[in-house]
């Protein structure tokens, strides 16, 4: 005897059935416009938004091009002023030696002239560079430009004059070499 076992068949309804997906609603034939009716753009127009669209960008990389010029001028400039001021560095032991040279009293006239002569040229291919001297007695104190190593108590100077130089100060443009080591009057 086979028992007839049977399955029991899922029946399909309507809420078992998978969400169909719904079309989207299309245009009924009344409100679509036919191609033939629909506004063309005018070439004219288009063709105006087009070149105004172009000079706009030639514009801004006209633009860009300039700020890109100055800027790399400007660096140039920059690096050329360190480099100058860097080289007028390295000089600079040899300008405070001829200096030391000159307070120097000697016998041989000669020498003391050679020593002018040549201090002299120095001068002026600094000042040639562009170089400038500062720091000389009886300017006012300035921290950006005078390294004050003493303080002196001094009637002929005012206060916060330099009454006494150490070591000449120089810049190149508004970049300082070297500072100035003065003593300042109290």
């Amino acid at each position: 005897m086979e028992e007839n076992k049977q399955t029991p068949e899922t029946e399909v309804t309507e809420e078992t059935k998978a969400p169909e997906a719904e079309a989207p609603e299309t245009e009924t034939p009344e409100t679509a416009v036919p191609p033939e009716e629909a506004p063309k753009p005018d070439p004219v127009e288009e063709l105006k938004a087009k070149l105004a669209a172009e000079h706009e960008n030639y514009l801004r990389l006209a633009a860009e091009y300039d700020n890109f010029r100055k800027r790399t001028q400007k660096e140039r400039d920059a690096l050329y002023t360190d480099i100058k001021a860097e080289t007028v560095g390295k000089f600079l032991p040899v300008f405070d030696n001829l200096q030391r040279a000159l307070k120097q009293e000697t016998a041989d006239e000669a020498y003391k002239k050679g020593v002018e002569m040549t201090m002299t040229g120095l001068m002026s291919i600094m000042d040639s560079l562009g170089v400038q001297s500062f720091g000389q007695v009886g300017d006012a104190f300035d921290p950006n430009y005078h390294n004050a190593v003493m303080q002196r108590a001094d009637e002929n100077f005012g206060e916060s004059i330099i009454c006494e130089v150490f070591q000449t100060g120089f810049k190149v443009g508004d970049k300082v070499v070297r500072h100035a080591m003065v003593v300042v009057a109290n």
